[in-house]
């Protein structure tokens, strides 16, 4: 591992690529990859089908269970990168109590390209009818500690890179003051 951060959230609305960026950092960088989606509870899953957007009290366990999630995987020895859309500041800051010190890399587009990318995946549960509903519920990050943002729409591969050099030893402590 390149850095003493103990786990990294990439977040973002639906379509912004937080699986595959995800997937890319825990390559370059090391660490073990949490799916946020592979833990919601079935209602979540099911009013998400229907095109139902979820409340915070849908999103609350859920939040907490993710928290768990990279309590348990640190323990493990392992830099957890969850993907989580933490939409919201509270979402965040739930996170943060189950796990001081944690980045963020908010993926960055415009609603029209979320809504294109969300069309072209086939067999997600996230209808593309509730990229409005996540446009309306996010609180962007900017000027919160430990936060990069990113263009979503550069390439996953560069998008890797940048976040690879913002883990750098010290690297990371420079950059979360300024971004």
């Amino acid at each position: 591992m390149n850095a003493p951060l103990s786990a990294i959230v990439v977040m973002g609305v639906a379509g912004c690529g937080k699986s595959c960026v995800g997937a890319a950092i825990a390559a370059r960088s090391g660490g073990r990859l949490i799916e946020g989606d592979a833990f919601h509870p079935a209602e979540n899953i099911r009013k998400m089908s229907a095109g139902i957007p979820l409340d915070d009290s849908d999103r609350a366990g859920w939040l907490v269970r993710l928290g768990q999630e990279l309590q348990a995987t640190t323990k493990a020895g392992e830099r957890p990168i969850l993907t989580c859309s933490a939409l919201k500041r509270r979402y965040r800051d739930t996170l943060r109590e189950a796990m001081p010190e944690l980045a963020f890399v908010f993926l960055e587009l415009t609603p029209a390209e979320a809504e294109k990318r969300v069309l072209a995946r086939p067999g997600h549960f996230m209808p593309a009818s509730l990229i409005e509903s996540q446009f309306a519920a996010l609180e962007p990050p900017h000027g919160e500690a430990l936060t990069l943002p990113l263009d979503a729409t550069q390439p996953v591969a560069a998008l890797a890179e940048s976040v690879d050099a913002w883990l750098k030893p010290c690297g990371e402590r420079t950059l979360a003051r300024t971004a």
